[in-house]
């Protein structure tokens, strides 16, 4: 299992992930799940992954191999016109690695070579742009009404994005907002787990923004972490009784 997150926001965007693919007692594996590509002043984009580790890098892999020789029979997120066209290639190519895993059976979608991908940046000509992708290679976009997206384990830190979002929020607070909802998903499900991997994109920069790798000892996420559960239990004892 994983956790990722990505966050529109007027200033841009803000993507952060976890790294681990295996829990248990003994097994536990670390893989990047958040891949990037730019041409400054052209285009930059961003890609986090979700579901079988196969799948995903195989994905990948076929991207960045189409980058390094692009033509019209395949075309490259390097060269696409649009984020949208952009979208469609990693969506056509999630679904074409899932059927030839499964040898085309018709249930390719729903085997576990299923993943789940997020996609977002900027090509030039056009506004930022956040996707949701799924394993079918179908996708959709971000919108006011819905300004997140998140894959993987999804559920435990859900609540704070909903709660505290706001579009207007600069990147400092959009990243603590972040931290929260992977401190409380972590704190709840083995199956998450740091180094965290961050990237910003500033909207109309066409470049990426600032990245960072956040350890488990680092020690602003457990500045978060520490002050989150205060202010928790804090707000709880705040709360009247229930008289019963």
């Amino acid at each position: 299992m994983t956790y990722c997150v990505g966050l529109q926001l007027n200033r841009g965007l803000v993507f952060l992930s976890d790294t681990r693919t295996n829990a248990g007692v003994d097994n536990i594996s670390t893989y990047r799940k958040l891949h990037t590509w730019e041409v400054p002043g052209e285009r930059a984009m961003v890609l986090m992954t979700a579901g079988n580790l196969a799948t995903t890098q195989a994905v990948v892999s076929l991207l960045d191999e189409r980058n390094l020789a692009p033509n019209d029979r395949s075309p490259s997120l390097l060269t696409a016109p649009s984020m949208f066209q952009a979208a469609r290639l990693i969506g056509q190519t999630l679904r074409e690695v899932i059927l030839e895993q499964t040898h085309g059976g018709p249930q390719a979608a729903s085997t576990t070579f299923n993943a789940t991908m997020i996609f977002g940046g900027q090509v030039a000509g056009s506004p930022p742009r956040l996707y949701m992708i799924y394993p079918e290679g179908n996708f959709v976009e971000a919108q006011i009404d819905t300004p997140f997206f998140q894959i993987g384990e999804t559920k435990y830190g859900r609540p704070i994005l909903v709660r505290a979002y706001d579009p207007e929020m600069p990147f400092e607070q959009a990243v603590k907002l972040l931290m929260v909802s992977f401190d409380s998903t972590i704190r709840a499900n083995l199956s998450v787990g740091a180094p965290l991997d961050l990237q910003i994109y500033e909207g109309d920069s066409l470049m990426l923004g600032k990245s960072r790798r956040i350890e488990e000892t680092d020690s602003d996420f457990a500045a978060i972490s520490d002050g989150w559960s205060d202010a928790l239990r804090t707000a709880f004892h705040s709360l009247p009784d229930v008289t019963l």
